[in-house]
This record gives C-alpha cells, structure tokens and sequence, in this order.
C-alpha cells in the first residue's frame, strides 16, 4: 500500500517536472525573441519612455506633433545622423510625440529665414485662438501667421511650419499649446498666453474659452510638461 502511494507521488512530480521544463523552455524562447526584435521596433518604444537625462552640456528638445529629425537637426545646426547616433535611435524616421531629443553642445539654432507675421486676427470671437492671438499682438504686436489646419491643438506644428520658435520652457508672453486632453484641455486643445512664470516652474496664463464662464478672461495655473509647448515669435 506505501509503495503504491510511494510511486503515484513520484509519477506525479514526474509529469509536473517535464510541464515545468516545457514552460520554461516556452519563456526562454519569448524573451529570446523580444530581444532579437529589440533592435527593431522595441528599442523605439523603451527608447521613447525609458531615456536617460541629457548631459548638462545638452539642449533638451521635446518632440511635437509634425516634427521630424530631419527639421529638428536643420533647426540645431546638426544633421539627422548626428542625433541618431547620439541619441541612439535604432529608426531615425520613427520618432514620437514628446520622446526626448538631446542636442549635443546645446546645438546652436539656426533660424533660417525670419518667422512670418501674420496679418490680422481671422479666429472666431470667444475662442481660446481668438483670444491667444489677440493677447499676443497685445504684447507684442505681431499677429500669428496661421489661419487655416489651425485649432488649438495643431498651433505647435503650424509654429514650426511658419519659423517660430516651439520650446519646452515657459517665458512670459509666449502662447502656451495644450494637447487634448492634457489638463483640462478637450479634444481640439487649447492655447493661453503666459502671464508669469511661477517660482515652481508651472504658469499663470490669461484665457477665453475656458470652465464655466468661457466668455470672460480667466486666469488660469499651466504645468510645463509632456502634451505642453511654448510658442514665442
């Protein structure tokens, strides 16, 4: 009677022994080949959410909507192959919205022609654009250049297309782009002008279109961020 226990439990752990070795040779063979595709694909995508700081001697440049390496580097002074060897991109045409660009030496940027002007203030009444370009020409004097693929979310994109200068910083008077979706801002986003810059880093920024009273000018408290670009003339 022992005995015949004795060798079920032994048939048992035997026939759980071989399912263990065939799981783990399974997952063996599963990492194996993440890792052969990380050269690939997976080294954009930890690339993009797992980066190391830039060195202090950088400029860190976040990526938007529209950019390319290729913009990003005539813009620096730098080239494409530069700034994939230098940040390791394994794909230097798959690049992502607010994946970290690090400029080597701070890169000196080339501006190129100078930004356009634009003309007049074509948005409609009320609208947090009508209002961001109003509030700019107010400090400034100068009107933004865009009139049309021009809702809030897209300025950021249009402001590179048109010579202007997007950064990740906050300055007074510059018009502050939130994407969808990013605090508070709805599915077409959502544009201020910066009216201080807080000892903390976050914005104080003068809006229309925005809570309950949208009709009225309201301040509002903006963090620095991923989904948040500074636009300046």
């Amino acid at each position: 009677m022992h005995m015949q226990v004795h060798e079920r439990i032994w048939h048992y752990l035997q026939q759980h022994r071989v399912a263990s070795i065939v799981i783990g040779h399974v997952t063996v063979a599963g990492i194996l080949g993440l890792l052969l595709v990380g050269n690939g694909l997976g080294m954009n995508i930890f690339g993009a959410f797992a980066q190391s700081p830039c060195s202090s001697s950088d400029h860190t440049y976040i990526v938007v909507s529209g950019d390319t390496l290729g913009g990003i580097a005539s813009r620096y002074g730098t080239t494409w192959q530069r700034l994939t060897s230098y940040n390791h991109i394994a794909n230097a045409n798959m690049i992502y919205i607010n994946q970290k660009v690090c400029i080597p030496g701070k890169g000196s940027v080339n501006n190129g022609p100078a930004p356009t002007k634009g003309k007049g203030n074509s948005f409609p009444y009320g609208q947090c654009t009508w209002y961001a370009n109003q509030r700019f020409y107010q400090l400034h004097g100068v009107y933004v250049p865009w009139t049309t693929q021009s809702n809030a979310w897209q300025w950021t994109a249009r402001a590179n297309q048109f010579g202007w200068h997007v950064s990740s910083a906050p300055s007074v008077g510059a018009i502050v782009d939130l994407q969808p979706w990013v605090q508070g801002a709805y599915s077409l986003g959502h544009v201020a002008v910066v009216e201080r810059v807080l000892q903390n880093g976050h914005v104080i920024a003068s809006n229309m279109n925005w809570g309950a009273y949208y009709w009225k000018v309201t301040d509002v408290e903006f963090v620095p961020g991923p989904g948040v670009n500074f636009i300046t003339y």
